[in-house]
């Protein structure tokens, strides 16, 4: 059976499913979304954002991108953020990154990716940045789930850092932000940091016409 074949089999088989729980199911999901959370997640396929976390259609915003990066030229990813956070009111912006990742892991080496290392540019100076903690780690594996770990905690950062998330928090107090890290041995989240409009942003990042 062709792989394309199937797919489509299985996404019949999925609607059916849907149906004949619900009969209204794809109506009513179809009229409009009211999303509470963004999800900015790494683009592994092992880490699918609505199946960890057991969230239906309908509950999760998604953008997903190599090892879960907030970049502040990447119009893509900002403008995710500006329609979930002011058009759509999201009250939660998580950001996950996972243990093993292999962007993560390849901006630690001096391999050339050709166009990727573009990319893995912004990884390469967290750890630049980060180098002499994570280099007294022994093990490997350990290491490059250390720089997973600050990476989510830098990517969390770069959201306060923009208009966006500073006029929601300063016109309604929200939403909060989360970093998170998915154990892919466990299958289980882990929290490493949380802010929410309280949190102080440094002058040097700091909008005041809002």
């Amino acid at each position: 059976m062709e792989d394309k074949i199937k797919l489509m089999l299985s996404n019949r088989a999925w609607a059916k499913e849907k149906l004949d729980v619900d009969s209204d199911y794809f109506t009513n999901l179809a009229k409009d979304q009211e999303p509470d959370y963004l999800w900015i997640g790494c683009s592994d396929s092992r880490v699918p954002a609505n199946e960890i976390i057991g969230a239906q259609p309908g509950e999760l915003f998604v953008h997903r991108n190599i090892a879960n990066l907030v970049v502040h030229t990447d119009l893509n990813l900002l403008s995710v953020l500006e329609y979930a956070v002011t058009h759509l009111g999201v009250k939660h912006i998580i950001v996950c990154g996972h243990t093993g990742c292999g962007g993560v892991k390849a901006s630690m080496t001096q391999t050339n990716f050709d166009l990727l290392n573009k990319w893995l540019r912004n990884l390469k100076d967290i750890y630049f940045h980060h180098r002499s903690e994570i280099d007294q780690i022994e093990n490997e594996i350990d290491r490059v789930n250390k720089l997973v770990e600050i990476n989510v905690i830098e990517q969390v950062n770069n959201l306060v850092k923009t208009s966006v998330v500073q006029k929601a928090w300063m016109h309604r107090q929200g939403p909060k932000i989360h970093g998170w890290v998915y154990d892919m041995q466990t299958g289980l989240l882990n929290s490493v940091i949380e802010l929410n409009h309280e949190s102080p942003i440094d002058e040097t990042y700091r909008f005041d016409n809002l």
